[in-house]
C-alpha cells in the first residue's frame, strides 16, 4: 500500500473480490455471498435465533430475513418458533445443509488461501491481530 491509499478502499476491493469468488464457488448451490454468511454460524451452532446470527455477521434483521427465505427455499434451512420467546424463530439446518458442509468450509478456507498465499506465520497472525482489532474499533463506535 502506497501512502495515497486510503485503507477503506483496499478493504472495499478485498471485500468485493471476495463476494465475487464466493459467488462463484457457490453457484452449484444456488446460494450467494450472503446466504454462506449465515450458514457459517449455523455449521458452528445449530438452531441459533435470528436476532443473533443478525448481530454475528453484524447486518439487520431483515437481512437476515431475507437471506434465510432464501436458504429456506433451498431447502437447506428451516425455521421454528423459538419455546422461551414466542415473537423470536430459531434457524436449523436440513440434512441437505450438512451434506454440503465440507465443501462450504473447503470454499471458505479456498479463500482464506487467497488471501494469505505467500505470507509467513508471523504475518498471518499480525493480519488476523490487526483486523480483530479494527473490528473492536469500529464495533464501540457504531454500535453505541
Amino acid at each position: 500500500m502506497n501512502n495515497n491509499e486510503f485503507l477503506g478502499k483496499i478493504i472495499s476491493f478485498l471485500y468485493r473480490y471476495g463476494k465475487i469468488y464466493l459467488d462463484t464457488e457457490l453457484e452449484s448451490y444456488h446460494i450467494g455471498s450472503g446466504q454462506f454468511y449465515l450458514l457459517m454460524p449455523l455449521f458452528a451452532q445449530d438452531g441459533i435465533n435470528q436476532e443473533s446470527l443478525a448481530q454475528i455477521i453484524k447486518v439487520d434483521k431483515a437481512t437476515v430475513t431475507r437471506a434465510i427465505q432464501k436458504l429456506v427455499d433451498e431447502g437447506y434451512v428451516f425455521r421454528q418458533r423459538d419455546e422461551e420467546d414466542r415473537r423470536a424463530y430459531r434457524v436449523f439446518l436440513t440434512a441437505k445443509a450438512r451434506v454440503i458442509e465440507p465443501e462450504i468450509r473447503k470454499i471458505a478456507l479456498g479463500w482464506e488461501e487467497i488471501l494469505l498465499s505467500g505470507l509467513d506465520a508471523d504475518q498471518k497472525e499480525l493480519i488476523a491481530h490487526t483486523f480483530g482489532d479494527m473490528i473492536e474499533n469500529v464495533s464501540h463506535i457504531m454500535e453505541t
